[in-house]
């Protein structure tokens, strides 16, 4: 599915590049450092704006659909507004800034202060009720990671002030309130029931220590986990901040957004998100360890014919390399170059688009004839290389 997000979607209605009725920069950060608060103000305002686009342009078409799209998946199909990223086909996924949590939730750069609230915040926010703690510890060593956390998010629901209130009748119009609770309280927990699986799993069930409130976030998880190698903990900094928003079509957000539309509260939302990120990845377990190009060519070319996709490449809207993949790659070149697991995904990025290539020559020789198909691979080839170059 393809998403808008509510600067596109203004632009084109109004034919503007930056419309005046969304918030397309950066705003200055309210002076209040409890987030709660700022958005308590911000809301409002975005409820009102909102609801004044819809009026003035409720009935405006913006999109036809096809049957290719209904069948594809609604792949290319305007079907969702999603205001904090967006995919593009050629630059991957945009999305805002270093703080990204605060400026994700408000479209506010946060002061430093704002930023040590939000640590100290969820510190208090962390600890873990005894119930979730004795189920993972009750766990057989052989559940998939994946499905202990996906269980342990279900069952903090327990903990659901949203659950609680929309039971007690609470006014509609509070409920962002309590979804907001149940969000800090979730995004606080999920290092501490990540470090528990990956401690029970690999380290014996030893203790996970304690939660620095002066620490980031990420500073804290790999703590959790046991690390202590600054440099450990600044590829966590950068893999969970590329991975922190991938716009909202994709199978994980896309479901969240299903299950969240039946007032479901964030933490069985949440879990669903997870089981939709779970799905399996084949590949290395028939290989082995250390393949040549030539094994791994053949691999893949008998992938494509078994009428499979190879993960991460031939995606349903991206058209060049995912910036986020680019960002990890620029860090383990510079950090672990001969790291097994790296070189194979290096392999994978050398070799899986002239396998794609070589196969659509195949596919257009049978339809096109020869000569325009070679004249279409050489334009293909030049790109690829000043790509790289």
């Amino acid at each position: 599915m393809s998403l808008i997000t509510a600067s596109r979607m203004c632009a084109r209605i109004l034919g503007t590049k930056n419309s005046p009725c969304v918030l397309i920069a950066a705003r200055q950060a309210s002076s209040s450092v409890n987030l709660k608060d700022v958005l308590s103000n911000l809301i409002p305002k975005e409820q009102a704006r909102i609801k004044n686009f819809k009026q003035q342009h409720g009935k405006t078409v913006i999109g036809q659909i096809t049957v290719d799209m209904v069948y594809g998946g609604m792949r290319g199909m305007k079907g969702l507004v999603y205001e904090t990223s967006g995919l593009d086909p050629d630059e991957g996924t945009r999305f805002l800034w270093i703080q990204t949590f605060w400026f994700l939730v408000t479209g506010e750069v946060p002061t430093q202060e704002q930023v040590s609230w939000i640590f100290k915040e969820w510190a208090k926010r962390a600890a873990l009720p005894s119930h979730v703690v004795t189920m993972l510890d009750n766990f057989p060593t052989n559940l998939h990671p994946m499905s202990q956390f996906s269980a342990a998010i279900t069952a903090l629901n327990r903990e659901s002030g949203f659950a609680r209130a929309y039971a007690e009748g609470v006014n509609r119009s509070k409920y962002w309130e309590m979804i907001y609770e149940d969000s800090m309280d979730l995004i606080a927990k999920l290092p501490c029931v990540t470090a528990k699986i990956y401690r029970n799993l690999y380290h014996e069930g030893s203790n996970i220590g304690a939660i620095n409130s002066n620490l980031d976030w990420s500073h804290n998880f790999t703590n959790m986990l046991g690390y202590t190698d600054a440099q450990f903990t600044e590829l966590m900094r950068l893999y969970l901040t590329i991975h922190s928003d991938h716009e909202g079509g994709n199978v994980s957000a896309h479901t969240s957004y299903l299950v969240g539309s039946a007032l479901s509260d964030p933490y069985l939302s949440f879990s669903t998100v997870m089981n939709g990120l779970a799905g399996p990845l084949h590949g290395l377990k028939d290989l082995g360890g250390e393949v040549s190009d030539e094994q791994l060519r053949d691999y893949i070319w008998n992938t494509l014919n078994s009428g499979r996709v190879v993960p991460g490449y031939d995606h349903a809207v991206l058209r060049k390399t995912d910036p986020r993949y680019t960002c990890q790659r620029e860090f383990a070149l510079k950090h672990l170059p001969n790291d097994p697991m790296f070189k194979l995904v290096a392999q994978f990025y050398k070799i899986v688009p002239y396998v794609l290539l070589y196969r659509v020559k195949l596919l257009w020789k049978e339809a096109l004839g020869d000569r325009r198909v070679d004249r279409v691979l050489r334009l293909a080839w030049q790109t690829r290389a000043s790509e790289e170059s």
